[in-house]
């Protein structure tokens, strides 16, 4: 009996040590006797004691692995220092495990290679530009070189390009020199645009100003008018009103039928005014001659009467 539980004992502990829980993202690469069985996934398995082992534990998540900084010569022979770092994850964990020797090791050897070779075909302002082209080149190199080895390549980066010192002091003075051609530019720019709004400025000031000129002339030559046209009518006014008193006159005058004797006298003091005046000429009609005779013989005859 104590043999049976002896037994039992040992059987019990070496199914516990051969039972395995695959964790999540995981695979377990088995061997049968040292050749390949099968890949186990996620979940609970059992394996055959000292016949199956576990070959490999996989990791199926992305790793990423910064790689150190790598010499490389641009096509111009300029040598500089890069560093990639290169995202990949495991498909297949049989190709992993059995298609190459260590697989980092083969990856950081394969992006140098890489790496060199496309940097041989551009020149040094190539490739401070091209980064995305770079990077897009070694991932599509890289994923179709390592597809065997059951790894795809998802993403490469180059991390830093580190050009030499000298390099660098010229490119910085290179950048500083554009920097002021940019402000150069930029002031003179502003300075045009300066002068062009300042003359756009008096451009419209004297605009504005011989418009202005142009409606002070029409209202001056509007206000002449108005006032010429009421000097004018005032004149007619006043011609109208003498007219109207002359025909007053006349026909007062007609009303109190005058006679020849009175017609005479009036005529006579009409003559009396014109004769006051400036001209040096006047003509006297007979009738008015007729009357100074008459007007001279009464006054004669007057004379003697008071003698």
């Amino acid at each position: 009996m104590p043999f049976i539980i002896i037994i039992a004992v040992i059987v019990l502990i070496l199914v516990a040590a051969n039972v395995r829980i695959v964790p999540q993202a995981h695979a377990y690469v088995i061997e049968r006797l040292g050749a390949y069985m099968t890949t186990w996934s996620v979940g609970l398995h059992v394996k055959i004691p000292l016949i199956d082992r576990v070959a490999k534990t996989v990791t199926l998540k992305e790793k990423v692995v910064d790689f150190a900084p790598q010499p490389v010569i641009t096509k111009d022979n300029v040598t500089m220092q890069i560093d990639t770092v290169v995202y990949f994850q495991i498909t297949d964990p049989k190709m992993y495990t059995y298609g190459v020797d260590n697989p980092m090791s083969a990856i950081e050897n394969l992006t140098a290679t890489t790496l060199r070779n496309i940097i041989g075909d551009l020149e040094l302002d190539e490739t401070l530009t091209s980064r995305d082209t770079v990077n897009t080149k070694m991932r599509a190199i890289l994923d179709e070189a390592t597809d065997p080895w059951g790894i795809k390549i998802n993403r490469v980066e180059l991390k830093n390009i580190i050009p030499p010192k000298e390099i660098q002091d010229a490119m910085e003075k290179q950048m500083k020199a554009e920097r002021e051609r940019r402000e150069s530019i930029l002031r003179a720019e502003g300075e045009k645009k300066s002068a062009i709004l300042v003359a756009e400025g008096q451009k419209e000031a004297k605009i504005l100003e011989a418009e202005a000129e142009k409606q002070s002339a029409i209202l001056r030559a509007e206000a002449q008018k108005e006032a010429a046209i009421r000097t004018a009518e005032g004149e007619a006014e006043a011609i109208l009103k003498v007219q109207q008193a002359t025909a007053e006159g006349l026909k007062l005058l007609n009303a109190a039928n005058p006679s020849k004797s009175v017609i005479a006298i009036k005529s006579l003091a009409a003559f009396e005014k014109a004769a006051d005046g400036k001209a040096t000429k006047i003509i006297i009609p007979s009738e008015i001659q007729g009357l100074a005779g008459l007007a001279t013989s009464l006054s004669e005859f007057m004379d003697k009467k008071e003698a």
